[in-house]
């Protein structure tokens, strides 16, 4: 009998500080009421933030798992994964970036296989570099996640990415349009992002979404999709609704 496998989803993009990081934990927070069981895996090698976030210290993180791999010194992946609730775990970057460099993109595979089986989603959170780590993770990953804003050095990255997808005809990504990243910024109308990136978007979070007082949330390490006031959102089905298409 075959063995169940997870929906790996990695979301990332062309450009920092567009939200990749919050859209994560609430897509793992619809997971996680839908008890589905959610790992993490924090591939933003050097400045991966999920376990500040969470606000929980890890005992060991990529590093020391690469570390114990390469050196044949690995037993049991569940000493490496910190647990968030009942329902979320997560694998944190290395705690000092100067390791991150040292992690190489060979150990991915067997990371990749320890944890696949295990859960129901597994969602990867990457830096916006087109390494060859990122190359490796794309490859292994089910869906990938493109979140772009209203800017035009994004939109402009996002074209010459499109590009690059079709030379390696890679066809397995989406592109979501987050407009609650930056309320004020609306630039270029929806038609107008099509014309500049030459391909669809397929999700607008629009800046309904947009929360003003997000900073609360990461100080009391309270993930979005959790929080009583943002379940009461007038939108929140458009998010529910991402998170369902993504694991069909």
């Amino acid at each position: 009998m075959a063995v169940k496998k997870g929906k790996m989803i990695t979301v990332t993009s062309v450009k920092g500080g567009v939200g990749k990081t919050t859209f994560i934990l609430t897509l793992a927070g619809i997971y996680a009421r839908k008890n589905k069981k959610v790992l993490i895996i924090d591939m933003d090698l050097f400045s991966g933030d999920i376990e500040a976030i969470l606000n929980k210290d890890s005992k060991k993180d990529l590093y020391t798992l690469f570390e114990d791999i390469t050196n044949n010194n690995f037993s049991n992946i569940d000493s490496y994964i910190t647990q968030a609730n009942e329902f979320i775990d997560f694998l944190a970057a290395p705690k000092d970036p100067r390791y991150a460099s040292r992690i190489t993109s060979k150990f991915l595979n067997s990371l990749f296989s320890k944890v696949i089986t295990r859960y129901d989603v597994i969602l990867v959170d990457t830096n916006h570099v087109l390494n060859e780590i990122n190359l490796v993770t794309f490859d292994n990953s089910n869906q990938i996640l493109y979140l772009i804003n209203n800017n035009s050095m994004n939109l402009k990255n996002m074209r010459t990415m499109i590009s690059i997808f079709s030379d390696m005809q890679l066809k397995n990504y989406k592109i979501i349009l987050y407009d609650a990243c930056d309320k004020n910024k609306a630039v270029f109308k929806k038609f107008d992002i099509r014309n500049i990136i030459k391909d669809n978007i397929d999700y607008v979070i629009s800046n309904d979404f947009y929360i003003k007082d997000i900073d609360k949330y990461i100080i009391n390490s309270q993930i979005l999709d959790l929080s009583n006031k943002f379940l009461k959102h007038k939108n929140i089905k458009v998010l529910e609704q991402i998170a369902d298409d993504l694991i069909k």
